[in-house]
This record gives structure tokens, sequence and C-alpha cells, in this order.
């Protein structure tokens, strides 16, 4: 039997609202070039929470999902693809008392076409250097995670 959708704001401990009843997830997909190092983004539309900054797709974790299984889904959900390979590298696990937002640093061996058309939830999406990820206008808490990896100064 299929879990449940987690699907819907809880409020955690600080007494804020977080999306996804079982927690949420999403998917920094990194690629080491031989020259550089870049970062996969998505830009959110201007009707979702916080639209107009970049961030990573994601969303809410259903009753049965791992997060990694989670992140997955949301990236296929909201760019249409999911690299046949890649290696998770780093899980950063942002606790907010009872609620939880995992970050999977995910290594692709190739850079992966952006998509031709975008899901309502996604405004753009593009390639970026860890230099150029600086200058964009960040989805806050993703801007936070950025800092926590060392991405960020």
């Amino acid at each position: 039997m299929p879990g449940r959708s987690g699907d819907g704001f809880v409020q955690v401990a600080d007494g804020s609202m977080r999306w996804g009843i079982y927690g949420a997830a999403g998917v920094l997909f990194r690629h080491r070039g031989d020259e550089e190092t870049l970062y996969f983004v998505a830009l959110r539309s201007h009707w979702t929470h916080q639209g107009g900054t970049w961030a990573i797709p994601g969303g809410a974790l259903d009753s049965d999902e791992e997060p990694l299984n989670g992140a997955l889904r949301e990236f296929y959900e909201e760019i249409g693809r999911v690299p046949d390979r890649f290696e998770v590298a780093e899980v950063h696990v942002d606790d907010h008392g009872g609620w939880s937002y995992t970050t999977l640093v995910v290594d692709v061996p190739e850079r992966f076409e952006l998509p031709e058309s975008l899901h309502w939830e996604t405004a753009d999406v593009r390639w970026v250097t860890a230099e150029e990820l600086t200058a964009l206008e960040l989805f806050p808490a993703f801007r936070a995670t950025l800092a926590r990896l060392g991405l960020l100064a």
C-alpha cells in the first residue's frame, strides 16, 4: 500500500509553519568538470512561496519516503527528468524540532540538459558556478544551507 501524501503545512517548535507533514527534501545536483564545478538551481515561480528566488527543486515527503527518494521524485515532478547516473556526496538535515528539511548534494558525471518546458512551480533553471550562485537572489533557507555547506561566505 502506498504511503500517504505529505502535502500540507505543519507548525514546528519555533511556531513557524513549514510545508510537508512528514518533512521535506531537495537535491542539489553538482557536476565537477575539468575547469569548474557547476550546481543545478531553479527559480521559483512568482506564485509559489517566496517566488522569484533561486533554490533547488524539492518538497514534501510522503509518509513512506526516505529523503533521497522524495527529493528525486520532487525533482522529476518539477524538472521532468532525473539523471541515470549519480552519487550522493553529502546529506544535510536542517532540523526544526520535529520537522526537518534534508538537502542532498548529488554528484553527476555529466551535466544534463536543461528541460525545454517547465513545471508551473519553476520559472527558470540553470547550471551555475559557486560564484554565480552567490550573486543570485536565493530562497532564505537555501542560502542558509549553502552557508553551512561552505559555498557562501
